[in-house]
C-alpha cells in the first residue's frame, strides 16, 4: 500500500501497526564547524510502535563495548561511529519493507543519506538503504491531516508543548551541539529517546483523534470528533437500532 497522504497513514498504521517502526538520530553540528567535513552520528534510536519496544545505538554504549576509556572516546571516534552505523545497518537489514516514520530526515544534510554517507565514509560498504516510498515523514503527515499550521516554529517542540509538556530529556539542536563538544553523549543518547518516544505518542493519538494542535477549523474538528468515542458510541447505538428495525419489520412480514 502506498502511503502520501495523512488519511492513508491512519488507516495503515490502525490496521497493521507492526509494519512501523519510528526512528531519529543525533549528531554533531549540521555547520561547518565539525572537524570533518560532515556531522559526526553520535546515536540512533528506533521504536517498533506496535510493540513499544526501543532499540538504540548511542556512543557511550559503543565505546564502552570496544573497551574505549571516556577520555580517549573523541580520539577515536572513527571506530566508535563505524560499529554505531555498523550495528545500526544490521539491524535495518531485514526490515527494509516496513514503513520508517521520522521527523524531517529528508536530505544529506540530515537524513537517511546522511547516515548512509558517513557509513561509507568510514569505510562500510553496501548499507541496506530504506526505499524512499518506504519513509514517511511525520511532520508532512501532520501538516496534511491539520494543515500547515498545526504547530508554530519549530514544530516538534511546539507540539511537545501542546500535548503535555517538554520532556525533561529534549535538547534542542543548538543544545545538542554544546552536549557534543562537552562530550555529554549519554545526554544526547536521552534527547534522541525521548523524540522516537514522543512519536510513538503522537501517532497513538493522532489514530484516536486526540492530538492537540494549534489548527482550528470545521475540518480538524469534525476529524477530532468522528475519531472520537462518543462518535463510536453513537455509531454502535446507530447500528442497534438499524437491526432492531429490522428485526421488527421482518416480524411484521411474518
Amino acid at each position: 500500500m502506498s502511503i502520501n497522504n495523512g488519511g492513508s497513514f491512519i488507516k495503515e498504521a490502525k490496521n497493521h501497526p507492526a509494519n512501523f517502526y519510528l526512528i531519529h538520530y543525533s549528531c554533531q553540528s549540521l555547520y561547518d564547524d565539525n572537524e570533518a567535513l560532515s556531522p559526526r552520528i553520535t546515536s540512533i534510536a528506533i521504536t517498533h510502535y506496535a510493540t513499544g519496544q526501543t532499540v538504540s545505538f548511542s556512543t557511550h554504549a559503543i565505546a564502552e563495548e570496544l573497551h574505549i576509556p571516556r577520555e580517549e572516546v573523541r580520539a577515536r571516534f572513527d571506530d566508535v561511529e563505524r560499529k554505531l552505523l555498523q550495528d545500526f545497518y544490521d539491524f535495518v537489514r531485514d526490515r527494509r519493507d516496513k514503513y520508517w516514520v521520522h521527523w524531517n530526515m529528508r536530505n544529506l544534510t540530515f537524513g537517511f543519506e546522511h547516515l548512509e554517507h558517513r557509513y561509507r565514509v568510514l569505510g562500510g560498504n553496501n548499507a541496506p538503504v530504506i526505499p524512499v516510498e518506504r519513509r514517511l515523514n511525520l511532520n508532512d503527515l501532520l501538516a496534511d491531516r491539520y494543515g500547515g499550521g498545526y504547530a508554530a516554529h519549530p514544530k516538534l517542540k511546539s507540539l511537545m508543548e501542546l500535548n503535555g509538556g517538554m520532556h525533561r530529556d529534549f535538547l534542542s539542536g543548538e543544545e545538542e551541539v554544546q552536549a557534543f563538544r562537552n562530550n555529554e553523549f549519554i545526554r544526547m543518547h536521552n534527547s534522541t529517546l525521548c523524540k522516537v518516544g514522543f512519536f510513538s505518542s503522537v501517532i497513538h493519538k493522532l489514530l484516536r483523534g486526540r492530538l492537540r494542535t494549534a489548527s482550528r477549523g470545521l475540518g480538524v474538528g469534525l476529524d477530532r470528533v468522528f475519531e472520537s468515542r462518543i462518535a463510536k458510541a453513537i455509531g454502535l447505538i446507530a447500528t442497534i437500532i438499524t437491526i432492531g428495525v429490522g428485526v421488527w419489520q421482518l416480524w411484521l412480514w411474518i
